[in-house]
């Protein structure tokens, strides 16, 4: 059945399309944290539809609440008021720690760094953005422009001038050996460098807390506000993207950007993937005086739809009712020191925060063949990193400990049928 269908999609969808294994799946269904494939086959979900079903697979109160709209009405578009929109975007609001704060919703993270670049760019009058290296930031055309990971950068063509400073990689690079007050001390005089060079006309600085795509990498907690207060003095906004870091998934915050919370908020917060739970959602936060910046009509046809926003309430519900945030900070420690106590020779390091982990090493061949190895025996796990040598492990955030023991085993299991070298045993 798979080759059939394998055939059917290289026939119809994009050559750059990407897929996992030698063999790709197609998942039918799910309960919890794990999923079936078509042919029967049960794994433990350590990615979750690349970190996007936050709470759990199927979970009942998101599943009711789809269901109960849907048979009620589906679509209705932003030019009719919408009581779910409004008290979501309430919600929102509050929780994003931003002072008289405005939601805007939409269909994707990429949508939703689109907007804020937009707003950003209005507001300031300027086209120019700051951005870190080994970033991603979306697949649209404005932000594939200020993405500083050259393998998901298929154009140099952008609508922006971008500028790119260090500070996304804490162990790599030419401040790697400092300490992290020297680390903060390097970046933010190559940032005041930059600005310098740029006659302090940028628009923004966006920055994901903890790079996603760029394989779970960060600088040092407190960089981002040392950011913020060079940004202030020149009244350049800070996007905080927390597309895949919000919602509690670091265990330690509930938004990433609260590890740099010195400062005080960003001027603008982009978040989507978990937030309804697999629904086609995204959204930005900013300050009233930035989101009413734009002097032009505008809606959005699908942003904020009934359905979404029905699924985003009843999951953002059950993720405080349940305090995922905490039980990420617990399970992922658990997670993490199974990972760690293995020593094993194929793994150069193991980083990240609550249930989101990375495991890095030698080289894309390594990964290729440990994501082939840990679906062998049950798992399923995620790449990333520049050179794809990177496994990412991001499970929904009601993971139990007896899971994450599970699935820390499994995946010690797979790295110890690699050699250093990357090829299976």
């Amino acid at each position: 059945m798979t080759r059939p269908l394998l055939d059917r999609h290289r026939a119809v969808l994009p050559a750059w399309l990407a897929t996992y294994y030698r063999e790709p799946l197609e998942l039918t269904h799910g309960e919890g944290r794990h999923v079936w494939d078509a042919a029967g086959n049960r794994y433990l979900d350590f990615f979750g539809g690349i970190l996007t079903t936050m709470t759990a697979h199927a979970l009942p109160e998101v599943t009711a609440a789809v269901a109960e709209q849907a048979g009620r009405i589906l679509h209705t578009s932003t030019l009719y008021l919408s009581s779910t929109m409004v008290e979501l975007a309430e919600q929102i609001a509050e929780l994003s720690g931003i002072p008289d704060a405005k939601v805007f919703f939409t269909t994707s993270g990429t949508e939703a760094n689109d907007a804020a670049l937009l707003l950003a760019t209005c507001y300031r009058r300027s086209n120019q953005v700051v951005a870190l290296r080994n970033s991603y930031h979306g697949r649209s055309f404005s932000t594939v422009g200020i993405t500083g990971n050259a393998s998901w950068s298929p154009t140099s063509l952008s609508p922006l001038q971008t500028l790119y400073v260090h500070g996304g990689v804490r162990t790599g690079g030419p401040f790697a050996a400092l300490s992290d007050g020297e680390f903060i001390a390097a970046c933010v005089a190559d940032l005041e460098e930059m600005l310098d060079q740029a006659e302090s006309t940028v628009a923004a600085l966006i920055a994901e807390p903890i790079q996603g795509v760029g394989g779970f990498t960060h600088g040092p907690d407190g960089l981002l506000a040392a950011f913020k207060r060079v940004l202030d003095r020149h009244g350049i906004l800070w996007i905080s993207d927390e597309v895949q870091t919000g919602w509690g998934r670091t265990g330690d915050h509930f938004w990433g950007w609260q590890a740099h919370a010195e400062a005080g908020p960003p001027d603008l917060l982009t978040f989507a993937k978990g937030i309804a739970n697999g629904m086609s959602m995204g959204g930005v936060v900013a300050r009233a005086e930035v989101m009413d910046c734009l002097g032009a009509n505008s809606i959005s046809t699908f942003g904020g739809s009934p359905i979404t926003t029905a699924a985003a309430l009843a999951n953002l519900r059950h993720l405080l009712a349940n305090d995922l945030q905490g039980n990420a900070r617990r399970t992922g420690a658990v997670l993490r020191e199974r990972l760690e106590s293995a020593k094993l020779p194929a793994v150069h390091e193991v980083r990240g925060r609550g249930l989101m982990l990375a495991v890095e090493l030698a080289d894309a061949a390594a990964a290729s063949a440990a994501l082939e190895h840990a679906r062998e025996l049950g798992l399923l796990i995620g790449k990333g990193g520049r050179a794809g040598h990177v496994l990412r492990i991001a499970p929904p955030l009601s993971l139990t400990e007896a899971e994450a023991r599970e699935g820390g085993d499994l995946l010690v299991e797979a790295l110890r049928r690699i050699d250093v070298a990357g090829e299976p045993v």
